[in-house]
């Protein structure tokens, strides 16, 4: 079908038999949803109710009402809009997730009830709804729509645009992190996915992008914002803020690799020992019974003192090694990390200086205190409980706040420029009069000072540290944090590490296949997106044909432009 007939298809005021198949399907699936799905209460969080959808009935009615939502694009009457979105494409991927999550929803409740005969007719009216919508949606006809550069909104609206995505985003972490049932939160993750690719798919989240490119300053104060508030939805619950101060410290950590990895391009196996570095000096200068130093300077100056030595170990690995690259700088950083595991695990008094206590580690580590705040007390504010996890999450949000603003100043400094100069071609930059030793030796550095600061307060918030914290696959993790997410930008990389650090905690029910999950999620990023969830602009283009095509098409408008006006005069 021609865009012209296809355009005459959408204007037609008599619908489509493929639309109002899905009609029919959404409308179905929503019903569904009001009805009983099972007979037994603790199954999905209790779908028992008529009427009164429990959370897991409520995510497929926002899949039903996004649909009907596209479904009203294509009836002519909101043509405008309509021009702004591929419906269809946005239509395909929503009827996908709203049929894989209602099978493994018939599935779970024959497993768990046991039998098929424990389900209400709901789930299966739910069913034949998401299997109509697939039906339908793969039948219709999709539309071109309007490069979003090429359309401004009115400023506020772009405001609550990004004021209702950073909201959206607040309630889906928080429920994310309340989920203790694994099925529970793994269906919740097939809703998010699914509803994530199919706004992709309908092009919603590149005007998103242009209008996040309008307003960095918004999106910036914003995200803070939401990360600030994040606590006051957990109710004083210790399990989830502890898991959310731990993303946060794995968060802090992966931008340090970034800058090694992301902007420099060069592949360091052994970063988890600058975090290491940075937790043992901090506990031995702690005050703790089992501490090796007996000095006892303010936590400030600790943080210092603990980044500065992760800083000279990342200059004495980086002297003599970042004359090599690729495999080899690899192989050597891989053995730093195992060298310095094998250090702090001699260091006891008998095979050396008695400075770690060897495997038993530093434990019993007091809580920080800063002036009179102690972080293990329990506060309150706006009458919300905070207990540690709450403090030590405050306190990271600081610390990753001066992180990523440290990033975000190299990144588009000459410095930056550099580093990405010897990452995309180390000879063409060393030829271009570019410090290509010095740029990498200060890219190890800069990483390693960034680890050591977290380093020095993670100490604190484990109360203790042993050698078999810091071991190579946790290096991995941090590695696969920055390729999972994007290399060289920030948002990636917190994105990154909020998966590869929430995901174990919320589906313990697979952890004996932890490292199985997770070569699969890597294999099928490399195939499906090897740029990573948020890349940079550079990347994408890097790996996507379509977007090399329309920059070369952008490129190309500019040069006949710039012909015009040269003839003209």
């Amino acid at each position: 079908m021609t865009t012209t007939q296809s355009r005459a298809a959408v204007s037609n005021p008599r619908p489509s038999s493929q639309w109002l198949l899905t009609l029919v399907g959404a409308v179905l699936l929503v019903v569904g949803c009001l009805l009983p799905w099972a007979f037994v209460p603790a199954i999905l969080g209790n779908v028992t109710v008529l009427l009164y959808p429990g959370a897991m009935q409520i995510l497929m009615i926002i899949v039903g009402a996004i649909a009907l939502f596209f479904l009203l694009l294509r009836t002519g009457r909101f043509a405008a809009a309509d021009r702004l979105l591929d419906s269809a494409r946005g239509l395909r991927a929503l009827s996908v997730t709203a049929a894989a999550f209602m099978v493994l929803a018939v599935v779970i409740i024959a497993m768990q009830a046991p039998g098929l005969a424990n389900a209400d007719p709901g789930v299966y009216v739910s069913l034949v709804g998401a299997l109509l919508m697939v039906a339908g949606s793969f039948r219709m006809p999709s539309d071109p729509k309007v490069d979003p550069i090429t359309v401004h909104l009115p400023s506020w609206v772009e405001i609550v645009v990004i004021v209702v995505m950073l909201a959206i985003a607040l309630f889906g972490a928080a429920y994310a992190l309340g989920q203790e049932d694994g099925t529970i939160f793994s269906l919740f993750l097939l809703f998010l996915a699914g509803s994530v690719v199919a706004l992709a798919r309908a092009g919603l989240f590149s005007w998103i992008g242009v209008i996040a490119q309008r307003n960095r300053r918004v999106i910036t104060l914003g995200a803070f914002a939401v990360a600030f508030l994040f606590p006051f939805t957990q109710n004083g619950s210790d399990a989830n803020m502890s898991i959310a101060t731990q993303v946060l410290i794995f968060a802090t950590t992966a931008l340090g690799l970034n800058i090694v990895v992301g902007l420099a391009g060069l592949l360091d196996l052994g970063y988890i020992a600058f975090l290491g570095a940075g937790a043992y000096v901090s506990a031995m200068m702690s005050h703790s019974a089992f501490a090796t130093i007996g000095w006892k300077p303010p936590f400030i100056v600790v943080v210092v003192i603990a980044a500065c030595v992760s800083s000279i170990l990342g200059l004495i690995i980086g002297s003599p090694t970042l004359r090599v690259s690729g495999d080899y700088l690899a192989i050597v950083t891989l053995a730093f990390g195992e060298i310095f595991r094998l250090t702090v695990n001699n260091l006891d008094g008998n095979n050396g200086p008695d400075l770690t206590n060897g495997p038993n580690g530093i434990p019993g580590i007091p809580e920080l205190e800063i002036g009179s705040f102690n972080f293990g007390d329990t506060h309150t504010l706006l009458g919300i409980p905070l207990g540690r996890f709450a403090n030590y999450y405050f306190l990271m949000l600081v610390v990753a706040a001066i992180i990523i603003t440290i990033f975000t100043r190299l990144n588009n400094s000459r410095i930056g420029r550099g580093w990405v100069a010897i990452r995309e071609d180390e000879k063409a930059a060393e030829a271009m009069g570019v410090n290509v030793f010095g740029l990498k030796l200060f890219a190890f550095a800069g990483g390693a000072f960034l680890a050591g600061m977290a380093g020095s307060i993670k100490a604190h918030q484990d109360v203790s540290v042993t050698p078999d914290q810091y071991i190579f696959l946790e290096s991995a993790f941090l590695l696969a944090a920055i390729v999972l997410g994007g290399m060289g930008t920030v948002a990636g990389v917190l994105v990154g590490a909020t998966v590869l650090k929430l995901l174990p905690e919320k589906l313990r029910f697979v952890a004996d296949y932890r490292l199985l999950t997770f070569g699969l999620l890597l294999v099928l990023m490399m195939r499906f997106r090897p740029e990573g969830l948020v890349p940079s602009r550079r990347r994408a283009l890097e790996f996507h044909e379509d977007d090399t095509k329309l920059a070369e098409r952008i490129e190309e408008a500019h040069l006949e432009g710039m012909t015009k006006t040269e003839g003209r005069a």
